[in-house]
């Protein structure tokens, strides 16, 4: 008997999470990540996540790119399920707390991201944003292209910000961002094979793992960079000084 959306999350998210988080008070009490600043970064990822997602996951549900096998959900909030909306706080909590196991950062000054690199970074993120728009005009590469132009803007942020400071600790961030996201496609081959969801045919390129569309190990993937990217460049910033006084000279804050 397949799992429902609720159980889906119980088993393949909590359970690992707490796992995760009984882990780290045994071995990493003395980590730089099991502080407030982190969990407070966590939070802020988690609400944009929340409301950035929402009206663009209830767009592609309206416009058939996938729908819910019958005995999946119990309840929709305009759209989606309940499940759906879980899931946006769940995978940031997985994911974040993977990379809370990963070493120790760098924490170079500000002055490795020049005024170049964050216009470079801006405009890599635009890019994929124009890429998207375009790839939504066509019907097979609908969702693809709506995922790409749905992430070109949190990427342009991101990269702008600071994409130098992230080539500089690769290792860690393609870990944290590489683990789960092969963990999350395991979790969607099996959400797919039981029926709990359903990508549309017309909306998809075709090309697959197994059943697998590329288009959900997409989504997926840039997920998790979105998160990964914040909680590192939080921890940057909050670790910085020349980080602060830049971000206190951009926004006039003090």
């Amino acid at each position: 008997m397949a799992l429902s959306y609720i159980e889906l999350l119980f088993f393949f998210l909590m359970i690992p999470i707490t796992a995760l988080a009984l882990l780290s008070l045994h071995k990493n009490k003395d980590s730089i990540w099991w502080d407030r600043d982190a969990f407070n970064g966590l939070i802020i990822i988690i609400v944009i996540a929340f409301i950035y997602t929402t009206p663009w996951d209830n767009l592609m549900i309206a416009e058939g790119v996938w729908w819910y096998g019958e005995e999946a959900v119990l309840t929709y909030f305009w759209e989606a399920p309940l499940g759906e909306y879980l899931f946006f706080i769940l995978q940031p909590i997985l994911t974040a707390f993977f990379l809370f196991h990963i070493a120790k950062l760098s924490y170079p000054d500000m002055d490795i991201v020049s005024r170049k690199n964050r216009l470079q970074g801006i405009v890599a993120g635009l890019t994929v944003m124009a890429i998207g728009a375009a790839a939504m005009f066509n019907q097979e590469t609908f969702y693809m292209g709506s995922i790409l132009f749905w992430a070109g803007p949190v990427l342009a942020i991101q990269w702008g910000f600071g994409w130098p400071y992230l080539i500089k600790n690769i290792k860690i961030v393609t870990a944290a961002i590489t683990i789960p996201t092969i963990y999350l496609w395991a979790v969607d081959y099996y959400a797919i094979s039981e029926g709990l969801w359903i990508i549309s045919e017309a909306h998809t390129t075709g090309l697959a793992v197994g059943i697998l569309p590329v288009e959900e190990m997409l989504f997926f993937l840039v997920t998790n960079v979105f998160i990964v990217q914040g909680l590192v460049m939080y921890r940057w910033l909050s670790e910085t000084e020349g980080v602060k006084n830049y971000v206190r000279n951009i926004t006039g804050l003090k």
